[in-house]
């Protein structure tokens, strides 16, 4: 797997990327900010294309609805992805839609059986409408459901084993929900499907104090902190080089910052690798799911 890192896209940087080339490998865009018939964004993101892969990150699906994905927003992901031709496709582990009522935000699910059986179908219903495998992204979280029957990576892991989708961690995630929840971000590694994980996640978070205590919150408003760093090194240890994104949505610094996050993501990738003494490099999505000890619900 080639050592890459891209980052987010954002309209405030779109004809600097065209004027200048900045050293990256890759962007990444959110599919719903180009649903749209034309105008000056799938001009720029078009434009920009010819320069450089892209990957589609989307917010919208609700894979963790009762209901099944949208037909009119797979239809519209569906024509991105054949006029873009994005790398990888991927979507988040969560709900936004209950029948008519869409809601601006990516809400959790409790780790059940029955939710499992729910997400998996509507993973398998995405990927035969669109042709190809999508990636599901660890969610952040604060609290846990009471009604929690799965441990969050063999969740994944099993869902990965279940409908052949491939995986993508975002580390600030990880690091976010441990601080909160007071969990072993190590040991939620070790217990990962990291062999189906094609893409990475790094981002920084924002602190907040409540009744007392810390709060980490994902608001992707600030540099990627240092024990996300540390994190990420321990997975690029476990799984190799893996393309990686950096995440900035809120407090956007000036394009060269992210791109020096980028290279530096990179750097720590060869340095991990070498300090191995072992060149794990290898294709993505190629390991078996480990056993699973869950039955269906």
């Amino acid at each position: 797997m080639p050592v890459s890192a891209g980052i987010g896209l954002k309209a405030q940087f779109y004809q600097e990327v065209l004027d200048t080339s900045p050293p990256l490998d890759w962007f990444e865009v959110h599919p719903e900010n180009y649903m749209v018939e034309g105008g000056p964004p799938l001009r720029y993101l078009e434009a920009i294309r010819s320069n450089y892969p892209l990957s589609l990150h989307g917010v919208g699906m609700s894979l963790g609805s009762v209901e099944p994905p949208a037909l009119d927003h797979l239809d519209h992901l569906s024509g991105l992805i054949d006029r873009f031709e994005p790398f990888l496709v991927s979507e988040h582990l969560s709900w936004s839609r209950t029948e008519d009522a869409f809601l601006a935000d990516l809400l959790p699910l409790p780790m059940t059986r029955e939710a499992l059986a729910t997400v998996s179908a509507n993973v398998c219903r995405a990927q035969d409408h669109l042709g190809r495998a999508l990636l599901v992204e660890n969610p952040s979280a604060y609290l846990q459901f009471r009604e929690q029957e799965i441990p969050e990576p063999e969740f994944l892991s099993e869902l990965a084993r279940r409908t052949g989708c491939g995986l993508l961690l975002d580390v600030n995630n990880l690091f976010v929900s441990a601080c909160n929840q007071g969990f072993d971000p190590i040991a939620w590694v070790d217990a990962f499907h990291l062999e189906a994980v094609e893409e990475i996640h790094l981002a920084g978070h924002a602190v907040d104090q409540a009744n007392g205590h810390s709060i980490r919150v994902d608001d992707h408003g600030s540099a990627v902190p240092t024990g996300v760093w540390d994190l990420y090194r321990t997975v690029i240890r476990r799984r190799g080089p893996t393309p990686t994104l950096i995440e900035r949505d809120a407090n956007l610094p000036p394009l060269a910052d992210l791109v020096a996050e980028a290279q530096t993501a990179v750097r720590v990738m060869r340095e991990t690798v070498a300090d191995t003494g072992d060149d794990r490099s290898r294709p993505v999505g190629t390991g078996a799911a480990p056993a699973s000890s869950i039955t269906a619900p």
